[in-house]
């Protein structure tokens, strides 16, 4: 599921960056790759799976469980009777966008385009993209603001030189197994002993 996201995250963005910055107007340009920054060559470009020149990267640094928006009830009622089954569990992804060229400036300028398209649409719902992942409801970005010693660690963690980069918080990511721990049959009736009722 985190992958799908990731990927469709990724496919939005390049389709955007083609529309700003493809000069050829064949929109088949590869502007973002799925990677580890910590991994990039920051001497040279990389080159993504399908042969074509990437140079900024999308990368998971961090998951978090959301308990606030997690269910509690473990079942569910269909036509046979009641399901138990653990409730979907939430998720937080923290994922940074980093630009790596060889012109700073226009390092800054796709990182400016990479915010401006979030700004634009930080949303996604079954209604606005029906290309969602399978199992997503909606998707919500919210820009994440780093401190200076925050920013520090992060980049120290990866191992890697600092590129101009944004994270973003990726709300409502949904993990969910669908295997049934066991089932029950409906309450058709109660019955009631009048001898427990007498005081």
């Amino acid at each position: 599921m985190i992958h799908d996201v990731l990927d469709f995250l990724r496919s939005r963005l390049n389709e955007y960056l083609n529309l700003k910055l493809d000069s050829t107007g064949n929109g088949q340009s590869n502007f973002v790759q799925l990677a580890n920054v910590a991994w990039n060559d920051s001497e040279s470009q990389s080159t993504s799976t399908d042969g074509s020149v990437s140079n900024a990267f999308i990368t998971l640094v961090n998951i978090e469980e959301d308990r606030i928006s997690r269910p509690q009830e473990n079942t569910a009622r269909n036509n046979n009777g009641t399901v138990y089954k653990n409730p979907k569990m939430y998720l937080n992804l923290y994922l940074l966008f980093a630009v790596n060229l060889s012109s700073y400036y226009e390092s800054l300028k796709r990182l400016s385009y990479i915010i401006q398209f979030f700004q634009y649409q930080n949303v996604f719902t079954s209604l606005s993209t029906p290309d969602l992942p399978v199992g997503v409801e909606k998707l919500i970005l919210d820009l994440d603001t780093l401190s200076f010693q925050d920013l520090n660690n992060l980049w120290g963690i990866m191992g890697s030189k600092y590129l101009p980069s944004v994270l973003y918080k990726v709300r409502l990511v949904t993990i969910s197994e669908e295997f049934v721990m066991g089932q029950g049959g409906l309450i058709s009736e109660m019955l009631i002993n009048a001898n427990n009722l007498q005081p």
